[in-house]
C-alpha cells in the first residue's frame, strides 16, 4: 500500500508500516471532519472594540512616546475580514514570556509573510506594551504586530486570565460590513478538565519531535539552549 516502500525492508516492517499508514489517513479525514465542524459553526457574538496599546513595526522604537492606542476592528489589514489573535502568555508582573508561547511566535514570526497573504495576525499579551516590545526585540520578532491588553479586559473576557494566572490560546474574529467585530473561535491548550495539547497543531515543533521513534517524550521547550 505504502508508495515510500524500502528495497529492504521485511515482512514485519512492511504490514506494520501499512497499518499506520491506514491510521495516518484516518487521522487525516478526522482532521478534516473538524476543520469542516469548526467552518460550519453559527455566527458568533458581536464583542466590544477594545482599545490595545501598540507601538511602531520598528521595535528599536521603544520609547513611551511611540506608542499609541488601536482597536480590535482596527486589526484586520485592508481588505481582509478574519483576524486571528494569539494570546501571549506574559503576565504584567513577569520577567520574561512564556517559553512555549516563545516557542508558538518564533514560528509566526518566520511565517508572516504567508499568513498576511491569506489574513490578519496580531499577539496580545497582558504586559505593557515596553516590555512587550523589548522582549520581542530580544526574540526578534520583526515580522508580528504585538500589542499589549494591560488596560482593558480583553485578555480576561476571552478565557485567557484566569484566577490571576495567564492562559495560552488563539482566538478568531470575523468584521462585518458596517465594521462590528464578531467572536467566530477560540481555544486553549486546556481543551477540559485533565485533557491538554488543544494548541499542538498550531507548532510544527511537536509534530516533527513525534516522527521520531522516542517521540517528544518529557521535552519541553527554553528560552534558551
Amino acid at each position: 500500500m505504502h508508495l515510500y516502500a524500502l528495497s529492504n525492508e521485511s515482512e514485519e516492517y512492511r504490514r506494520a508500516r501499512d497499518e499506520l499508514l491506514t491510521a495516518e489517513m484516518a487521522l487525516r479525514d478526522q482532521r478534516e471532519q473538524v476543520a469542516e465542524m469548526r467552518r460550519g459553526l453559527p455566527a458568533g457574538p458581536l464583542v466590544d472594540d477594545y482599545v490595545f496599546r501598540e507601538g511602531a513595526a520598528d521595535l528599536s522604537q521603544n520609547e513611551a512616546g511611540d506608542y499609541f492606542d488601536t482597536r480590535l476592528s482596527e486589526l484586520f489589514e485592508p481588505g481582509k475580514s478574519t483576524l486571528i489573535i494569539e494570546h501571549l502568555m506574559y503576565g504584567p508582573d513577569w520577567d520574561d514570556a512564556c517559553p512555549m508561547c516563545a516557542m508558538w511566535l518564533d514560528g509566526y514570526n518566520g511565517i508572516m509573510r504567508h499568513i498576511r497573504n491569506r489574513t490578519s495576525l496580531a499577539i496580545v499579551a497582558r504586559a505593557d506594551i515596553g516590555k512587550i516590545r523589548g522582549w520581542a526585540a530580544i526574540r526578534g520578532w520583526n515580522n508580528l504586530r504585538l500589542l499589549s491588553s494591560h488596560d482593558n479586559s480583553f485578555t480576561q473576557d476571552f478565557g485567557m486570565e484566569q484566577n490571576g494566572g495567564q492562559m495560552p490560546g488563539i482566538s478568531v474574529f470575523t468584521k462585518e460590513a458596517d465594521g462590528q467585530v464578531r467572536a467566530y473561535y477560540t481555544h486553549g491548550a486546556v481543551m477540559a478538565k485533565d485533557q491538554y495539547r488543544g494548541l499542538d497543531l498550531y507548532s510544527p515543533v511537536w509534530q516533527l519531535f513525534d516522527l521520531l521513534p522516542e517521540g517528544r517524550g518529557e521535552w519541553l521547550p527554553k528560552l534558551d539552549y
